[in-house]
């Protein structure tokens, strides 16, 4: 896709670039335990609609939970893991929640009201100004590299604490919703310190 021949109008400061866009929700919570989860809930991209689970455990292990080898193959050439694991992923969508079944880890994250940023920005609006404010205000980064060289961008369209979580693994619960305490690690950027859910779009050169 040709950026700045675009309607949605994303410009580069070199004109048009060539980008994978993905669309979607990427909700996130530490759990008392020890374990930290992120569900990235993608209703458009280049591999279609999908929903993944990225999982650090509490011993530091980063596990992939993947619904294809061909997602699980894009997703770990741009992210860190330890263990890949492709699964059958059950998604349950509310206005307001999601829950996700990825194999034997069951997953239910619920949040509030969300501040909604009410426009789109150009991708270097979103690596020089809302980079700092991103890092200082939530502990994430919103520009980056991923693990194979390629720029990517996380343009925020809104954000909500969570209300609520859980996380159940061959029927151990991992404990109660925390903040995150330790690093995931999985790529250029943390989720929001605060369990969190965020609507956005990805964008990767």
């Amino acid at each position: 896709m040709l950026l700045g021949c675009y309607e949605e109008a994303y410009f580069s400061r070199n004109g048009c670039i060539i980008l994978d866009i993905f669309k979607g929700r990427i909700s996130s919570s530490g759990f008392s335990g020890g374990d930290r989860v992120v569900i990235g809930d993608w209703m458009t991209s280049p591999l279609g609609e999908f929903t993944n689970v990225m999982w650090a455990k509490s011993n530091g292990r980063r596990i992939l939970l993947s619904p294809s080898e061909a997602h699980a193959e894009f997703v770990s050439e741009i992210y860190d893991f330890e263990e890949v694991r492709v699964v059958e992923i059950k998604v349950l969508r509310g206005r307001k929640k999601v829950s996700v079944k990825a194999g034997d880890l069951q997953v239910r994250m619920e949040w509030g009201f969300s501040l909604l940023l009410p426009f789109w920005r150009p991708l270097w609006f979103t690596r020089i100004i809302e980079g700092p404010i991103g890092r200082v205000v939530f502990g994430s980064k919103t520009y980056g590299r991923t693990k194979d060289g390629r720029k990517e961008w996380y343009s925020v369209r809104g954000i909500a604490r969570l209300n609520g979580a859980d996380a159940i693994f061959e029927g151990r619960n991992l404990g109660e919703m925390t903040n995150l305490q330790a690093t995931a690690c999985f790529g250029f950027s943390e989720p929001p310190a605060r369990p969190s859910s965020v609507k956005l779009s990805a964008f990767i050169e």
